[in-house]
């Protein structure tokens, strides 16, 4: 098992809070860590049918089986558990009764916040991150493969093809859960919206063209993408709006959680097609943005990151803001630094009064060192700034 970044506050909030719920995307490694962490707890999995079934039949017997602490996987399955479980939480009143783990974040998510407020540590397990498999053989990989490949756990422990995990991850996966959450008849639109949004990947959220190209009402668009970045699937970057010019973008933009799922849906079937595709660079700040969610899910922390874009033209890519202290990154997917990457900070410097110790140019070579204008790193060094400081 390759160790994960999260287990140390896994381990901690467990030591405080009754609840622990661990959520993400599935096949993100959840259950793996779980019982691995909590190897001395009962495990019970709510995708069987006769636990589930026993779970939604006679829930007081079942939570009764799990009183002396207890893992249940995919706890979304059977959500009248909560009811029950908050009475046996608030009588024993000890840490690390149940751990909770489920990939429908919507359904668990909504199910926690009214049952067990003020009981439950929420925590977010992504799939890998740069820093997770440094100490590994798969370090190794060249930047079109990193790409390519994503970050999902099942594709290392396996050896998976990259394009046959996600052609099944999002039969398998992806396709019941909507069904489960929207009572989806059809499914050719929606794999055709999935599709319109892996190619609309790093560019401003337009719910309206996306639902005309689909076939779909505005709402149904809506709820579709609710559903994929409750899923943690993909990422509404927020924009920066705080006491600058009016004339800003205020719409999000819209990134994939993961860059290898995007690249499966652009149709990339290899990585060496990388190497001249147009998406390449939108697939490298899908990386970037990427490994900055993970450092702070990690660390319990939800992202403190934007983008700020005028409507005159000025952008910066990413915006990290560190309470009130911001750091521009400018993201480049070219393995040749050239003198234009460091256009976009002047504006930006002037604007925000900050200098060029608040800069950071990511590009997709290997070189890091610190230049005049930005501290420039390579893209195996992305953690040096966007790996939150363990706390």
């Amino acid at each position: 098992m390759i160790p994960r970044k999260l287990e140390q506050k896994l381990r901690q909030l467990a030591g405080q809070f009754p609840v622990v719920s661990l959520t993400g995307p599935r096949q993100s490694g959840k259950t793996t860590l779980v019982r691995h962490v909590f190897s001395q707890l009962k495990y019970v999995s709510l995708e069987i049918p006769d636990q589930r079934e026993f779970a939604l039949q006679d829930p007081r017997r079942f939570l009764a089986e799990c009183s002396g602490g207890a893992v249940i996987d995919e706890i979304q399955r059977a959500p009248e558990l909560f009811s029950y479980m908050q009475g046996m939480v608030d009588e024993r009143n000890v840490p690390g009764q149940f751990i909770l783990t489920g990939s429908q974040n919507f359904l668990l998510n909504q199910a926690v916040s009214q049952t067990l407020a003020g009981r439950v540590a929420i925590l977010k397990l992504l799939p890998f991150s740069l820093v997770e498999l440094q100490p590994t053989p798969h370090d190794e990989s060249g930047l079109d493969r990193v790409l390519f490949r994503g970050f999902y756990p099942r594709i290392f422990d396996r050896g998976l093809d990259p394009t046959d995990f996600y052609q099944s991850y999002i039969q398998t996966y992806l396709e019941r859960d909507v069904r489960q959450v929207k009572n989806i008849v059809d499914l050719l639109p929606f794999q055709k919206f999935l599709r319109l949004c892996a190619g609309r990947c790093g560019q401003i959220l337009n719910l309206s063209a996306l639902a005309t190209e689909t076939g779909i009402t505005h709402n149904t668009a809506k709820a579709w993408l609710s559903i994929l970045e409750s899923s943690s699937i993909v990422f509404l970057l927020k924009p920066y709006f705080n006491n600058f010019s009016k004339r800003i973008i205020k719409s999000p933009k819209l990134y994939f959680v993961d860059p290898g799922i995007a690249a499966y849906l652009l149709g990339i079937e290899d990585p060496q097609q990388l190497t001249h595709h147009y998406a390449r660079g939108v697939l490298f700040e899908t990386l970037v943005l990427s490994e900055w969610i993970k450092g702070r899910c990690n660390l319990g922390r939800e992202p403190n990151c934007f983008y700020w874009r005028d409507k005159t033209g000025h952008e910066v890519d990413l915006l990290i803001d560190s309470g009130g202290e911001l750091t521009a990154v400018e993201i480049k997917s070219g393995d040749t630094v050239r003198s234009d990457y460091f256009d976009g900070f002047a504006y930006w410097n002037r604007l925000s009064h900050t200098d060029a110790s608040h800069n950071v140019l990511i590009y997709g070579g290997r070189e890091t060192q610190s230049r005049s204008r930005a501290l420039l790193l390579g893209w195996r060094d992305i953690h040096r700034i966007l790996a939150p400081r363990e706390e």
